[in-house]
């Protein structure tokens, strides 16, 4: 009796060690590509192939309504999404490669929409309706008016809908607060007219919300508190309009924000707002997120003149811009002039840099160095949006058509699977233990071993 009491105490504290485990942040998917969207989640048990047709690997699939290319975020068995949902909420989307920058005229009615599932069974919780109207600003025809994905934690989650406001639920749905900034010009800076639609997604760090609004006007940084909304400190930023989502960094203790930018691409205090770094140059539409390593911090664009890869220290101070001809000094690691992505983020995975461009490309680098490892294309796709994640030595990239390519982290190309859904895929995939979640146009799935 003794020994069954000792057996069965040592389960229950064994049970709550692994609850309270999943609680690690690190083992979350938390905001757009995951934990400080370094799009990686190892020891996942992820299959190497399924099949939506017949529906092999496939744990389960639903229709999320409306349109939408903001990633699933996880937080322990719940999965958060938004879409924006109107009567004719697909009209003018135009995927694959093409110049023409007029956006969609489309003034119907909006209902933004912020979904929670079960991601162990696809039920959905709740969903909530933050707000409705006709847009305030024009979208791209390849863009959405839900483009920014959501950022969770244990209690919270944020969705930020650019002009139609800052929302914050508690994780049962309730609103706990929502701010508005007013008109956010998302605007090709050449042309005013070519309206974008907002796409900088939000995170959370420490009780904190981050937002990074790069705008055709008065573009800023911003804090803001968790619990009321309260903001916390706004730093003015000179920049041209954008889409990269900010990221944390940590410089001898100190927490910063690192930001992609043409003009201004640098770092910043946490605590305080202040600027610690800047340097310009490179692609003048910032979309890529930066990514941090090694006490470096790994910077893409590509658009106009220029299309840099660089790392740079986490230490940098002042302004470090490269001179004409430089390529390092003394905060910049390593840079590349030319080769950069115009969307995607770049994965930093076993000591290997990937940088996908829209044609399917592949850069392989040692992050150390900058120096190729390998180059290569991946099929016969014209079009990639969705930026790479990686679990157990594999890495998906999903096609625009929908094709998810499974590669394995070799020193050269070794692909493991191709496998076709059949629907547009714009959106970096979503992992959690045993799973990895996919978003079409029209579905959501999740993928698990049977």
């Amino acid at each position: 009796m003794r020994l069954r009491l000792i057996f069965i105490i040592g389960v229950i504290v064994f049970c709550q060690y692994n609850s309270s485990a999943q609680l690690k942040p690190e083992r979350q998917w938390p905001s757009y590509r995951g934990f400080r969207s370094c799009g990686v989640l190892d020891n996942a048990n992820l299959p190497d192939s399924f099949n939506v047709v017949t529906g092999y690997n496939v744990l389960w699939k639903t229709t999320i309504p409306g349109l939408g290319i903001a990633s699933p975020v996880i937080w322990d068995d719940r999965l958060y999404i938004s879409s924006a949902v109107s009567e004719s909420d697909k009209a003018g989307f135009k995927p694959g490669l093409y110049g023409d920058v007029r956006p969609v005229n489309d003034s119907s009615v909006h209902e933004w929409k912020v979904f929670c599932y079960d991601k162990n069974t696809g039920r959905k919780i709740w969903e909530q309706t933050s707000c409705r109207g006709i847009p305030k600003i024009k979208r791209h025809p390849k863009s959405t008016h839900a483009n920014t994905t959501l950022a969770v934690n244990e209690k919270y989650v944020v969705a930020f809908f650019g002009s139609e406001g800052l929302y914050c639920y508690d994780n049962d749905g309730k609103l706990q607060w929502k701010k508005d900034f007013g008109l956010l010009k998302s605007v090709f800076f050449t042309m005013e007219s070519a309206e974008w639609e907002f796409a900088s997604s939000p995170i959370i760090f420490d009780n904190a919300v981050i937002i990074q609004c790069d705008i055709l006007d008065n573009s800023f940084l911003a804090a803001y508190d968790l619990k009321t909304g309260k903001e916390l400190w706004k730093t003015k930023r000179d920049e041209y309009p954008g889409w990269c989502t900010p990221n944390i960094y940590e410089d001898k203790g100190k927490v910063c924000i690192a930001v992609n930018g043409f003009k201004q691409r640098g770092g910043y205090d946490f605590v305080t707002g202040k600027e610690l770094w800047t340097m310009s140059g490179g692609g003048d539409i910032q979309i890529p997120t930066p990514v941090i390593g090694k006490n470096l911090i790994y910077f893409n664009s590509a658009h106009g003149k220029s299309s840099p890869i660089m790392a740079i220290s986490t230490g940098a101070r002042g302004d470090i811009t490269l001179r004409e001809g430089e390529t390092t000094n003394s905060y910049v690691r390593w840079s590349q002039p030319r080769g950069g992505s115009y969307m995607h983020t770049m994965l930093l995975y076993h000591n290997k840099l990937y940088n996908v461009n829209w044609n399917g490309t592949i850069n392989c680098l040692d992050p150390e160095s900058g120096k190729e490892i390998y180059t290569a294309k991946l099929g016969n796709s014209k079009s990639f949006i969705a930026s790479p994640v990686a679990s157990d030595g594999k890495i998906f990239i999903p096609d625009e058509e929908g094709t998810v390519y499974i590669i394995s982290d070799a020193p050269k190309l070794e692909i493991i699977s191709v496998i076709p859904m059949n629907s547009i895929c714009m959106t970096a995939p979503a992992i959690t233990d045993g799973r990895i979640y996919f978003r079409t146009q029209d579905n959501l799935y999740a993928i698990a071993k049977k």
